[in-house]
């Protein structure tokens, strides 16, 4: 079984990055002095890294060398990190968020199966709580990097000290040694109108988790003229509510349908005051609604996609992770069409057809 302290440690580095990665984004765009439009398209390769990385590399690796694929993967993803903040052009820009992404999506399925054998071995649930990590990672990371950007600190040091952080990670997860697990169905994606359905749910979710996540700071700066501190608020406040809100998902009696249909409401309602914001802190109060609406779309529809075997978590969590990952491009998309605050709009429609959708999914 793999050991506790360096799978849960897994999480908050992976979301340590992309929370400060949320925050020095518009020093990327400066620096590489792209549009909001080709910002969203570069945001796009993160994608295109991650989804073959998760169905073809990481899980064969990982059932056939264990922790060791694991460990390997953060070390990767450790060396990744840096790449993006040396980026000066779009094509750069683009190339180093294709391989971030492949490493990220890697990394994610080695802690996401760690998770799992534990929570088969204890009997005990892991992942709410991992991925309630995930989000305070993000909220670290998030105001980290803020704070450090306001004090006159330069987006790649900002990403070498959190390379830094994942690549203790991979020393830690090297040490684990895991021995290899091998999966007894296979590895092919298993495709059945429920569990459609609830992949496509998961996906609207975490496509506007990775919206906010992505364009909080951008959208605080442009539309508010904050100062990188504040801006930095958006992406930490909203890690933060995720975080709240998984831990309180643990802890709650509440079924899983209605902290689904209430969520996706908290989000749509979230998403909409931050585009109606008059200032800086009534955005920053939407993205928090925002974060704690869809926070528990990822636990609990992996959960019931586990319940389904193997094959079928696979196939939730690539329709989820779909979306997660072209929020952003989305955003970007829309903004260049219309403004942030249009994007913004956008997002708080799709939460509430995720709501409406989340009353008749199957769960179990």
């Amino acid at each position: 079984m793999p050991k506790r302290f360096p799978t849960l440690l897994g999480f908050v580095t992976l979301g340590l990055f992309w929370g400060a990665w949320a925050s020095v984004l518009p020093d990327v765009q400066h620096a590489t002095g792209v549009s909001k439009g080709a910002l969203g398209f570069a945001l796009l390769f993160v994608s295109l890294g991650s989804i073959p990385a998760m169905l073809f590399i990481a899980g064969p690796a990982v059932d056939r060398f264990g922790g060791r694929a694991v460990a390997l993967a953060c070390a990767a993803f450790a060396a990744a990190t840096t790449l993006p903040g040396l980026a000066t052009s779009l094509p750069l820009l683009v190339v180093t968020l294709f391989v971030a992404g492949a490493a990220s999506g890697a990394l994610d399925v080695g802690i996401n199966a760690n998770a799992g054998r534990i929570e088969t071995a204890t009997g005990k649930r892991v992942m709410p709580m991992a991925h309630g990590l995930y989000s305070v990672g993000i909220l670290c990371g998030a105001v980290g990097a803020g704070v450090a950007r306001n004090a006159g600190a330069h987006r790649e040091a900002i990403l070498l000290t959190v390379a830094a952080l994942i690549a203790l990670t991979a020393v830690l997860l090297g040490a684990d040694r895991v021995p290899p697990e091998p999966a007894e169905h296979g590895h092919t994606i298993k495709i059945e109108r429920a569990l459609l359905m609830l992949g496509i749910v998961c996906a609207a979710a975490l496509l506007v988790e990775g919206g906010i996540e992505s364009w909080s700071a951008p959208f605080l700066e442009r539309q508010f003229d904050a100062r990188p501190a504040v801006s930095g608020l958006g992406p930490g406040i909203f890690g933060a509510s995720m975080a709240i809100g998984r831990f309180y998902g643990q802890a709650t009696k509440l079924s899983e349908r209605a902290l689904l249909v209430g969520g996706g409401v908290c989000g749509a309602l979230g998403c909409l005051l931050t585009a109606l914001a008059p200032s800086a802190p009534v955005a920053i109060v939407g993205l928090a609604m925002g974060g704690a609406g869809v926070a528990l779309y990822a636990p609990i529809v992996f959960g019931a996609g586990a319940r389904r075997g193997a094959a079928a978590v696979a196939t939730v969590t690539t329709l989820g992770y779909v979306g997660l990952l072209i929020g952003p491009a989305l955003v970007g998309g829309v903004a260049q069409l219309s403004s942030l605050r249009g994007s913004f709009i956008v997002l708080a429609l799709v939460a509430a057809t995720v709501a409406t959708a989340a009353t008749r999914v199957q769960l179990d």
